[in-house]
């Protein structure tokens, strides 16, 4: 069963300084029938203007991982980690038994362009830790890259959850094929592009729940990028 999530149809406040698309219910924007898939309880796109930013804020009890799609994003936080966040790279962020950081565009010309994606963790009370990877092109060019999943393969980054991060750019007329194990759930954001997800047609934007799959195949009449997520 394939369940498609319309870009459109997705919460949407703009700020001034923030453009922001939610799929789940955040901030403001509450909907009682988009409130999580699985664990992912957080999918955010943002834009931020030149020279703004999130001012310091807490979390806790949340896996946070960030991708930027263009432009920087400059990240402080209480763990005394300053980096900056550019296209290609992702952070993960355990905010476990609590943490406080800030986000802010350092550029003052360009916007950044990025997703904020939160996941359940599977316990509480976690220790906070900080880990950022780049991922080039020729390692996601026309296959399913992971890069964030619990035990580390692959050199992926280490979320603490039962599910498994994949990004992949695909280039006109390519596909790839994900097999889904019995009981396990998907998820798939089209970060640009357009694809067809077992013959259902998605645009930049949108997303997709998937259960009762047992394998999905990804075809990109255009190029395109997309994350997948493999869910228990």
């Amino acid at each position: 069963m394939i369940t498609i999530r319309k870009a459109q149809d997705r919460g949407h406040a703009n700020h001034g300084w923030l453009d922001t698309w939610h799929t789940f219910s955040f901030a403001t924007y509450q909907d009682r029938n988009h409130i999580r898939f699985r664990s992912l309880r957080v999918m955010n796109e943002d834009r931020v203007a030149p020279g703004k930013g999130f001012g310091t804020h807490p979390h806790n009890d949340m896996e946070i991982v960030t991708y930027v799609l263009s432009g920087a994003l400059e990240h402080k936080d209480s763990m005394g980690n300053g980096e900056v966040l550019r296209p290609g790279e992702f952070q993960r962020m355990t905010a476990g038994t609590g943490i406080t950081h800030s986000e802010f565009n350092p550029s003052l010309t360009e916007p950044v362009h990025l997703y904020q994606i939160w996941l359940y963790p599977e316990q509480s009370g976690l220790t906070p830790s900080y880990e950022q990877k780049a991922f080039p092109p020729s390692e996601r060019d026309n296959r399913l890259r992971l890069v964030a999943s619990r035990d580390a393969a692959e050199g992926s980054l280490t979320i603490h959850t039962d599910a498994r991060v994949y990004l992949a750019n695909l280039q006109a007329g390519h596909s790839v094929r994900h097999e889904l194990a019995e009981g396990r759930h998907a998820w798939l954001q089209v970060l640009r592009g357009q694809v067809t997800l077992n013959g259902s047609e998605l645009a930049t934007g949108d997303g997709a729940a998937v259960s009762e799959e047992q394998a999905l195949t990804i075809e990109s009449p255009q190029d395109a990028e997309i994350l997948l997520f493999d869910l228990a």
